[in-house]
Parts: C-alpha cells; structure tokens; sequence
C-alpha cells in the first residue's frame, strides 16, 4: 500500500504532501480529478514540459507567472508568438527561463491546432490513452499508455513530452487514479470518474 500522511485536519493524504505546504491545497483541490476543458489539458502539458528537471513545487510556485506570461496557455494565442515573444519569455524572472522548453511549447501550441482539427478536441485526444489496468497507486513512473501518448505526441511533431512527463500528466489530470490507498482524495476521484462522461 503506498504511504499516506495526516494532513492539518487529521484526515489521510498522499504522503507527497509533506513535502510543501502548497502541496495540500493543490492535492485536494485539483491533482487527480478528471478533466475535459482543453485549455487546462495543455496548461498541464506545458508545465509538465517545464517541470522537466526540476521539482513541482518550483513550477506550481510560478504557475500564476507561466500563465500571465503565455496568455493563460491559450494555445490560439501561443501559436501566433514570434521570435520576439520568446526574447521577452527569456527575460521573465518570475517563469522557467530556458530557451528549448520555451520554444517547445510554443511549438506545442501550434501542433495543438493541428492536433485538434483532425481529433475534434484535445480532450477527446488524451481521453483515448485512459488505463485499462492502471499500475497500484504511486508505484509506477510511466505506463504503457504513457508511453504510447508521448510516442504518438511525437510523431505529430511534439516536443518535451517523453512518457514520464505525459505519465505525470495524466496523473494530474484523472486518467489515471493515482491517489495512495487511504488518502481521502481516493474515493473523490474515483466518484467523479465514475460520472465522468469520456468526450469524444
């Protein structure tokens, strides 16, 4: 069984939030619970792109900065950026200053476009790699659906999404329930699953 700490209310959570205060708001509020709206799926992308390397906690500390600084990851407005919007991104001390991940999502909004004129929506997309046969909580990195995600995210001209990264994404975004048995979170996402209609 994956470990779970008692949080300030004394109830269980995922152990993972004992590592920031932050963490507790962002666990109970948002990780792991099934999203469909597409501007969100890509905001998720894009700072698991940027967390590569780094801690999570750097990226949700910066996350009000990454979204004034990229127009709230609407990707429409992403994919219009020249070479001088990412000059001015790589002067912005308040994100993730690093040129290829910059340039990355930017290209990422731009196949983002491509992606959904041809699948109908991102949503629709990511939603097809839901685990059949998730790992047990917590105890995996990748999966095989992460991996076939990032493989064909690839192929479309995608980059930053390696299945670690899309793995982590998906954890994130409820296609994959990965809260610790115990953690009260568990039995949440599991019921919003359950209603959860997949768009198609």
């Amino acid at each position: 069984m994956s470990n779970t700490i008692t949080g300030p209310d004394g109830q269980q959570r995922c152990a993972w939030c004992q590592s920031a205060p932050e963490f507790f708001e962002y666990h109970d509020n948002e990780w792991g619970y099934p999203v469909v709206d597409d501007q969100r799926l890509f905001e998720k992308l894009c700072l698991e792109s940027f967390q590569s390397g780094l801690s999570w906690r750097t990226i949700l500390n910066k996350r009000e900065n990454f979204r004034k600084a990229f127009c709230g990851f609407d990707f429409n407005k992403m994919a219009q950026f020249s070479d001088t919007d990412v000059e001015r991104l790589l002067q912005d001390a308040g994100i993730i200053r690093h040129r290829g991940k910059i340039e990355a999502v930017i290209n990422n909004a731009r196949r983002a476009q491509e992606l959904i004129a041809t699948e109908g929506s991102l949503a629709a997309y990511v939603w097809r790699y839901e685990a059949e046969t998730p790992p047990p909580p917590q105890t995996a990195s990748t999966s095989p659906e992460s991996v076939a995600m990032s493989k064909d995210l690839k192929k479309r001209g995608w980059k930053f999404v390696g299945p670690t990264t899309v793995f982590a994404f998906m954890q994130a975004m409820g296609l994959v329930n990965d809260h610790a048995e115990g953690c009260i979170s568990r039995k949440k996402a599991a019921k919003l699953r359950r209603s959860f209609t997949k768009p198609v």
